[in-house]
């Protein structure tokens, strides 16, 4: 949410004609994966029909391009996607002055349909989003531990900051519009996985200052040695020439 004007307004009404409705037959929408951004503008036309244009403005003042990326070269191609599966439908092309036409689209049954079965599934089921940070950590033994101290003190500054904008925006948005719960679960969410993020590295970081946590070559190496000593076999153990760097 900003304190933007609403972008739906406008001072001259535009011309509109009626655009002719021909759904496609394929592909079906059980062939198109669905994603945040296609989900979104399932939603959107679920209100009003619209043109990928007023989708954007909206999100942006509303403040879900935080949440959903949401850029003009990937808006259009999605909604080209929910077209094409027959899940919206054109349904006039508009103009406003001297404006490029826009054509509007409307949601169909099929639709409104897919939009409640993805967004059942995205609450119902966790899945492996692969993020970055965990991909990191489990390469940790490539840096040292003073290497590790550092970066992980950079990034608890940078996760303490984020906290307190996010803190401050929810203040805000909580004092200028009153803004019901119900509207800023994703920014709660948010604030959430921060709070936690932010002690759990701090934890770490504590770990490492006390040597409760630390490694290097000799250690690692040893410790693989040993389980293919006690397995008979341990698949990646380091190479005797691959040096790791010692703290």
């Amino acid at each position: 949410m900003t304190n933007q004007e609403d972008p739906v307004g406008s001072d001259s009404p535009p011309t509109r004609r009626r655009s002719p409705a021909s759904r496609p037959a394929a592909p079906r929408s059980s062939t198109l994966k669905p994603t945040p951004l296609t989900l979104m503008v399932l939603v959107l036309l679920a209100e009003a029909p619209m043109h990928p244009y007023e989708m954007q403005r909206i999100m942006q003042w509303r403040g879900k391009d935080q949440v959903v990326r949401v850029q003009r070269g990937s808006l259009y191609p999605a909604v080209e996607r929910l077209v094409k599966a027959g899940l919206v439908e054109p349904s006039e092309v508009e103009r406003e002055g001297r404006r490029p036409e826009r054509t509007v689209y409307r949601l169909t049954e099929e639709g409104r349909e897919t939009a409640a079965s993805w967004l059942t599934d995205m609450l119902r089921y966790v899945r492996n989003e692969f993020p970055e940070f965990p991909a990191a950590l489990s390469f940790l033994p490539m840096l040292s531990t003073g290497e590790v101290r550092a970066n992980l003190n950079v990034r608890a500054l940078a996760l303490g900051k984020q906290l307190a904008a996010l803190r401050s925006e929810a203040a805000d948005l909580a004092e200028r519009f009153k803004l019901p719960r119900l509207f800023a679960l994703e920014d709660e969410y948010k604030l959430a996985m921060v709070e936690a993020e932010l002690a759990w590295v701090r934890h770490l970081l504590d770990d490492i200052d006390s040597g409760a946590l630390t490694w290097d070559a000799e250690q690692i190496r040893a410790w693989a040695q040993g389980m293919e000593d006690q397995l008979g076999s341990f698949p990646g153990i380091p190479r005797t020439d691959a040096r790791a760097p010692d703290p």
